[in-house]
């Protein structure tokens, strides 16, 4: 009975006796839940292509903010002992976002037209390598160390009542939110969009109605691209750009348990139902196991909706007639 009081009844009184703090954490979870949800997006772009889990979204992120940093502080590559013109926040983006797109060129000609038709296994494998790829040029390219990024998105907090919000979480979730809006859009009502679906559904069918299978991939790479590197802005923003940044693919794979892995909006909902468990969790029950919830909740939540709703709270239920 004490067990019981003490893991139900306490953490609940806690939230009624002090209602603010409990709205400061579940602000800051949905925050945070903002933050993987802009990386759930490219793997949501990529599967609804290609049917494919693409992992090195995260290393996508981490690479284009290597290189936003890279032009924005006139680094020259492979650490050469000189320098270049540090550009300007908006210059240094657009560029960012061209080299990007070239990326998303090298990787249609060298890793996916070779694999049209192949099991989906093998490319995944491919994106595992191009993973680990991604991630040793950047590092060869730009070095290890942790860079600061300000591109002018204003920090700082204020209060409402009681409750202190950040201004850099208010405008994370506005860029999320309207990326929400416009990739919805684009996948239901524009020709490309239907062209992606119909590229996802069967690669060979797609082909035999017309759809340039290679330019559908060029452009669905193109803006996983640009949500990367918009991913890359903000965590790098938040907590400097850093080899870390490549390990948000992991958080983000529970987030397309929950929200479906063929589901723009569920991408954005499961993010903010993760972010708020597991700082709900962390603040209220982590001091009855010495903490570290937060490093382990977005998988049990995860693991509890492949029992029991495996496509996801917005993906398609498959059904396979044998």
């Amino acid at each position: 009975m004490e067990f019981l009081n003490l893991v139900l009844v306490a953490p609940i009184v806690d939230m009624i006796e002090y209602p603010s703090f409990f709205i400061e954490v579940v602000f800051g979870g949905l925050m945070s839940g903002v933050m993987y949800s802009l990386v759930a997006l490219g793997f949501v772009l990529i599967f609804k292509a290609s049917g494919v889990f693409n992992f090195s979204q995260g290393v996508f992120a981490l690479f284009a903010a290597l290189t936003l940093v890279g032009l924005m502080t006139g680094t020259v590559p492979f650490t050469l002992n000189k320098s270049l013109p540090e550009l300007p926040a908006w210059v240094a983006i657009i560029l960012t976002f061209i080299v990007m797109i070239g990326l998303a060129i090298a990787v249609e000609r060298i890793v996916l037209r070779p694999l049209v038709n192949q099991d989906h296994i093998i490319m995944f494998m491919s994106t595992i390598g191009l993973a680990f790829v991604l991630e040793g040029l950047g590092d060869t390219i730009w070095g290890s160390e942790v860079k600061a990024l300000d591109v002018g998105i204003p920090t700082g907090n204020f209060l409402i009542g009681e409750i202190q919000i950040q201004i850099f979480d208010l405008w994370a979730a506005g860029i999320a939110a309207f990326l929400v809006v416009v990739l919805a859009v684009f996948f239901q009502y524009t020709r490309t969009g239907r062209a992606l679906r119909a590229v996802a559904d069967d690669h060979q069918a797609a082909l035999s109605v017309g759809i340039p299978l290679k330019n559908i991939w060029i452009i669905v790479w193109s803006v996983a691209g640009l949500v990367a590197l918009v991913a890359g802005i903000m965590w790098g923003s938040k907590s400097g750009v850093q080899f870390s940044l490549s390990l948000i693919a992991l958080k983000a794979l529970p987030v397309l348990i929950l929200g479906g892995f063929t589901s723009v909006p569920g991408a954005i909902v499961g993010g903010l139902i993760i972010g708020v468990g597991e700082k709900v969790a962390e603040v209220y029950w982590g001091p009855l196991v010495d903490g570290a919830i937060e490093n382990w909740f977005a998988y049990v939540l995860a693991l509890v909706f492949l029992l029991f709703r495996p496509q996801g709270l917005f993906g398609d239920k498959i059904i396979e007639r044998v």
